[in-house]
């Protein structure tokens, strides 16, 4: 059974891709992984991180970084691609999270000051499953409501 079959039609790929649908989609992806690297560039953080990571470990901002990448990731799929991606949405955007957070701590090798981590890597792989899986949950709920009948 096609998996478009059991979905409902609100979670169903469009069959029609197009160059706006494109900009849509994978633009704020293109924009978002641009702020992170340029966040990785900079050999120390602004003050107002700094802040944030005397209070919290930088395992949570890496989760929640890649959290939102995740679920980007996962729209962008799911929407404005080809229709076997868009089947395959979740673990697609899981991985391009996880390999994103991959090349993210490879580069910072190359940054003065910056070192690589895997327990980062770790943390970007998870914030990006869960953020992926979330914007699924989401989208499904939204449906979900869209097809319920109105109560009187």
């Amino acid at each position: 059974m096609d998996s478009d079959q059991i979905l409902p039609t609100g979670l169903r790929a469009s069959s029609l891709v197009t160059p706006v649908s494109v900009l849509q989609y994978w633009g704020p992806v293109l924009v978002y992984a641009g702020l992170i690297f340029f966040g990785s560039s900079l050999s120390s953080p602004p003050e107002a991180i700094s802040s944030v990571l005397q209070k919290f470990s930088d395992k949570v901002l890496h989760f929640c970084e890649y959290a939102v990448l995740g679920g980007l990731l996962y729209r962008a799929c799911r929407h404005a691609s080809w229709e076997w991606l868009s089947r395959l949405a979740l673990p697609a955007a899981a991985l391009g999270a996880a390999f994103y957070g991959l090349s993210d701590e490879t580069h910072q090798l190359f940054v003065p000051f910056r070192e690589a981590d895997l327990l980062d890597v770790l943390a970007d792989t998870v914030g990006g499953t869960v953020g992926a899986w979330g914007w699924s949950l989401l989208e499904r709920s939204k449906a979900a409501h869209a097809v319920a009948p109105s109560r009187p």
